[in-house]
């Protein structure tokens, strides 16, 4: 096997310096929109939560998604370069899937006056983190093993079940707070695709450096 980078490998690598821009720049835009955005005549200030919590999950669902597509990609060819972008993918999406379950009780207590709510749609989605958080534990134990990346792959496809159906139906933003949300969504799924980036090309590079030091050993025995 050569020490040349997948096409994945090389796509991450020609992303890397235009998401960062791009992030920067939107993530400017959101600021000053969200300090412009009116104040929610029944929740205050803290509604504002709202134009970074429901982000955060879209971009937590996007990284799971990509898991499940890079596993059965994986499983399908072969090819260990979808393996890490799943790899990667997953631990992208635990982190954002963090940062929605902590914003989530702020909201709450500033809303209802307690932290959490044994809801349905609340339940699921602290267990969406607990599966995907497994799946990265199981990866950090069994790495190098082909068979735990086959199962890890089998199992980050059926993760997609727990993922809970979206509530935030129509009318839910009032008037001016439409373009602060489709900000704080763009800022979220732009942060996810820099982060993935940065993470499939260490991926890459920790790949490469590994089959550069079993090399000599592989010659060494021929």
């Amino acid at each position: 096997m050569g020490t040349s980078q997948a096409p994945l490998d090389r796509i991450a690598a020609a992303l890397r310096a235009p998401s960062g821009w791009l992030l920067a720049a939107i993530f400017a835009t959101w600021l000053v929109a969200v300090a412009r955005a009116p104040l929610d005549s029944m929740q205050g200030v803290i509604q504002k939560i709202l134009y970074v919590h429901p982000p955060l999950a879209f971009a937590a669902y996007l990284g799971f998604s990509l898991t499940a597509i890079g596993g059965a990609l994986f499983l399908w060819r072969g090819d260990e370069a979808y393996d890490r972008l799943a790899r990667s993918a997953a631990e992208v999406g635990v982190l954002f899937c963090t940062l929605m379950i902590v914003t989530g009780p702020i909201w709450a207590k500033g809303t209802w006056g307690r932290w959490w709510s044994w809801d349905l749609r609340l339940t699921i989605t602290l267990l969406l983190w607990f599966v995907y958080l497994a799946y990265l534990l199981l990866r950090s134990f069994t790495e190098g093993s082909e068979r735990a990346a086959r199962f890890a792959a089998v199992y980050g496809i059926a993760g997609l079940l727990v993922i809970p159906p979206n509530n935030l139906g129509r009318g839910s933003l009032g008037e001016g707070m439409g373009t602060p949300f489709a900000l704080g969504a763009a800022v979220c799924l732009v942060a996810f695709l820099h982060l993935l980036t940065r993470r499939v090309e260490i991926e890459g590079l920790r790949a490469r450096l590994a089959e550069k030091l079993l090399a000599p050993r592989g010659a060494g025995r021929a």
